[in-house]
């Protein structure tokens, strides 16, 4: 049974059925953007799953592209080279950062502590590393490897994109890229450390930080026009 996150009113919690086309969710995260800017539609935590894909942060490095296995999506948000697959659940955070205290840098570490809350329930410790944004823990050879991945966006105060969590996963199309431009350093999932790797498994214990991740980023009042 999924569970639903007690969240207010006025932030919507909906999972997409499928996999979902990539421009397609850009475009609509980029128009609810503008909403939320404008009052007139309620923040949102959406989560999703893409096809096999690879996208280029605003810091992409043209060498940090190997081999072209997927289509690659040149995107707006922070970070380098990354993909996103069957297997990999994706939360995309419209965030109105501007009634929360316009701290960006407060944001990316409320996503983090949400990740590592989440993963310690499915019995993966997680930690971040100095200079390496997103969360990392021990892969199967006992070095660290990268569970999850943050690359984010505001205009106008509101965020764009969010996080990446690797459930299942091909890790092999990896391979295509250096991800997020760390070559030391290789990628894990869930199903790779043996632990709980079904998709509503771990929707269930993001569901059950959402409140936490809230909190961390801070909340005021702030009236909405009408919802979407």
């Amino acid at each position: 049974m999924m569970a639903i996150p007690a969240l207010p009113d006025d932030i919507e919690w909906r999972i997409e059925p499928g996999l979902l086309d990539y421009a397609t969710a850009l475009a609509d995260m980029e128009a609810r953007a503008e909403e939320i800017a404008a009052s007139t539609a309620r923040e949102r935590i959406w989560l999703v799953e893409h096809p096999a894909l690879y996208t280029a942060g605003s810091s992409a490095q043209a060498s940090d592209l190997i081999e072209a296995r997927f289509p690659v999506h040149t995107t707006g948000r922070g970070g380098q080279y990354t993909y996103h697959g069957p297997g990999q659940r994706i939360v995309y955070l419209n965030i109105d950062l501007a009634r929360r205290g316009r701290d960006v840098r407060r944001f990316v570490q409320a996503l983090e502590g949400w990740m590592i809350g989440a993963l310690a329930d499915l019995g993966v410790p997680c930690w971040t590393a100095p200079g390496r944004v997103g969360v990392w823990t021990h892969g199967r050879d006992g070095r660290e490897a990268k569970i999850g991945a943050i690359g984010v966006r505001v205009r106008k105060w509101v965020t764009l994109h969010g996080l990446s969590i690797n459930v299942a996963p091909d890790l092999s199309h990896y391979g295509g890229i250096v991800p997020c431009g760390i070559s030391e350093f290789g990628v894990t999932s869930l199903a790779d450390l043996g632990k709980a790797s079904d998709m509503l498994t771990l929707d269930n214990a993001l569901a059950a930080h959402a409140a936490d991740f809230l909190s961390a980023i801070g909340t005021t009042p702030h009236p909405v026009a009408s919802t979407s």
